[in-house]
C-alpha cells in the first residue's frame, strides 16, 4: 500500500465525517508526504492551513489513518513550500493499476484554486441534473453574456461541485490566458474577509475577487447572516457583473430558500438563471459508479455494482467513497472482493443501524434548516416566519413517523387536531406542484436521516 493509496482512503473518511466547504478549505490539498516507522507526515499548502488542521481535525485524521493503518501511532504537519525547501525529491504519482487517482488528480491549481481532477467529460449527465449541464454549457460558449449569474443548487452530494469545477476547467483549457477563473468556497471568501479586515488589507482582497473573468463560488448559503461577508460579496458581485464577467455559484437550496440571505443579494442570485440537481435514479447511478470505476482503473463485481446503487440513492460524494473503501481494500489484500464484505463495508458507510428517527431529530432538522429555535416551531407565536416551518414539521411527524393528528397537534404546542391535518394536507398538496417546497423536504429529510 502506497502513501497516496493510504490517504486517497483517509481522505474518503474524512470528507465523510466534516462539513463540505470546511473539508475543500483545509483538507483537500493536503497529501501523505512521508511515513516512516510509526510517524505519518501530511503536508498542507500554508502555514495557516497547518495551525488549523493540527487544532481542529488532528484526533480525526489519526483516528482514521489508524483504522486503516495500524502502525502508526503519530501524525505530523509541515508546510508544502518549507518541505520543497528541505527536498527536491518528488513521490512519483499512483500507478492507475493501483485502481487510486493519480496524485496529480488531488493537486489544486494555485492561480484558479480549481482541481484538475473534475472535468465536464468525467461528469455523468442524467435526467436529474441535465437543465444544469446545459446552463452550463451555455455559459461556457458565452462567458458573461448568457445565464449570468449562473445558480445551481441541489442537495449534499449530488456533484454540484464537480459540475461548477468542471466548468471552470473547461473555460481554462479553451480560453487559455485570455479569461481568469477563480473557484472559492464560501467560507474562503469568509475567512479572507475577516483576514483583511483584520490586517486593514481590504483593497488586497478586492483586488483578488474583482481582477477575475469567472468567479466560481461554492455552497453560497453560508455566507447567509454574515453581515460583512455579505456587504463584500454583494459588492464583488455587482462589480463583475457590471462589466460582464461571468458569475456561477452553488447552494444547497435554491435563493428564496435561504433564510438568512439579504434580499438585495436574493435578488441578485435570481437575475440570471437558477436551476436545481436532484437525485440520481437507478441507471444513472450505475453509469456514476462505472465511470468512477473506470477513473481509477479499475473494476468491481457486477452485483457488488448494482448493490451499492440500490442502497446509496441520495448521495454520489457516498458512492464515491464507497467505492474508494472498496477499491482499496481490493488493492490491499490484492484478491476480488466477495459480496458479502463489500455488503459490510457499504453498510458501514451508510449506516444502515442508525437509530429510529425521533420527533426531536425532525424539530431540530427543521429548525436547523430555516435557522429558527426548535421552541419557535412548538410555541404560540403566530409569526409569519413560522408558519412554514410549523406545518412541515406537521407533515414530517406524519409522513416518516406514520404518528396519529391529535399526537402531531399536541407535540407542536398543544393544538387542536384539526390543524394538524390541515398542515399535513396544505403541505402534500403544495409539494405537487412546489418545486422550491419540495427540495426544501428533501434537504430536511436528508438532515434527518444523515448518520450522526
Amino acid at each position: 500500500m502506497t502513501n497516496e493509496e493510504l490517504w486517497r482512503a483517509v481522505l474518503s473518511d474524512l470528507e465523510l465525517q466534516i462539513p463540505r466547504p470546511n473539508f475543500l478549505t483545509w483538507l483537500k490539498s493536503s497529501r501523505l508526504v512521508e511515513k516512516s516507522d510509526d510517524v505519518s507526515l501530511v503536508a498542507l499548502p500554508n502555514n495557516f492551513a497547518k495551525e488549523w488542521v493540527e487544532l481542529k481535525y488532528h484526533k480525526l485524521i489519526l483516528g482514521c489513518i489508524r483504522n486503516l493503518d495500524g502502525s502508526t501511532k503519530k501524525v505530523e504537519y509541515v508546510v508544502e513550500g518549507s518541505l520543497v525547501k528541505k527536498s527536491s525529491r518528488r513521490l512519483p504519482a499512483v500507478s492507475p493499476a493501483s485502481g487510486q487517482l493519480a496524485l496529480e488528480a488531488l493537486r489544486v491549481d494555485p492561480a484558479t484554486n480549481l482541481n484538475p481532477r473534475y472535468t465536464l467529460n468525467s461528469f455523468v449527465v442524467g435526467s436529474f441534473n441535465e437543465l444544469a449541464y446545459s446552463a452550463v454549457s451555455a455559459v461556457i460558449e458565452k462567458v458573461g453574456v448568457k445565464y449570468n449569474p449562473l445558480f445551481v443548487y441541489g442537495g449534499v452530494g449530488l456533484g454540484k461541485t464537480h459540475l461548477i469545477q468542471g466548468a471552470g476547467n473547461q473555460i481554462k483549457n479553451d480560453y487559455k490566458d485570455a479569461v481568469r477563473v477563480r473557484y472559492v468556497t464560501s467560507e474562503k471568501f469568509t475567512s479572507d474577509v475577516v483576514w483583511a479586515i483584520r490586517n486593514r488589507r481590504i483593497d488586497d482582497m478586492k483586488k483578488t475577487y474583482r481582477d477575475v473573468d469567472v468567479l466560481i463560488i461554492d455552497d453560497i448559503q453560508f455566507i447567509g447572516g454574515k453581515e460583512k461577508t455579505e456587504e463584500e460579496f454583494f459588492h464583488t458581485f455587482n462589480a463583475l457583473h457590471e462589466t460582464n464577467k461571468q458569475i456561477i455559484i452553488s447552494s444547497d437550496r435554491p435563493p428564496k430558500a435561504i433564510p438568512t440571505l439579504e434580499e438585495r443579494l436574493r435578488s441578485r442570485f435570481e437575475g440570471g438563471i437558477v436551476v436545481d440537481i436532484s437525485y440520481p435514479d437507478y441507471e444513472t447511478r450505475l453509469a456514476i459508479i462505472n465511470t468512477k470505476l473506470q477513473e481509477r482503473a479499475s473494476s468491481l463485481d457486477d452485483k457488488i455494482i448494482d448493490l451499492i446503487a440500490r442502497k446509496v440513492q441520495r448521495n454520489i460524494r457516498e458512492i464515491e467513497g464507497i467505492l474508494n473503501k472498496l477499491v482499496f481494500y481490493q488493492s490491499t489484500y490484492k484478491r476480488a472482493l466477495d459480496l458479502g464484505m463489500a455488503e459490510k463495508i457499504i453498510a458501514e458507510v451508510v449506516d444502515q443501524s442508525a437509530s429510529k428517527t425521533t420527533p426531536s431529530q425532525i424539530l431540530k432538522a427543521v429548525a436547523g434548516f430555516f435557522e429558527i429555535s426548535p421552541n419557535d416551531l412548538v410555541g404560540r407565536q403566530r409569526n409569519k416566519e413560522f408558519v412554514e416551518p410549523r406545518q412541515i414539521t406537521m407533515y414530517l411527524f406524519r409522513e416518516m413517523l406514520h404518528m396519529s393528528y391529535p399526537d402531531i397537534a399536541s407535540k407542536v404546542g398543544k393544538r387542536d387536531h384539526t390543524t394538524a391535518i390541515y398542515a399535513y394536507k396544505k403541505i402534500l398538496e403544495n409539494s405537487v406542484r412546489d418545486g422550491d417546497l419540495n427540495h426544501k423536504l428533501l434537504l430536511i429529510k436528508e438532515t434527518v436521516n444523515k448518520p450522526g
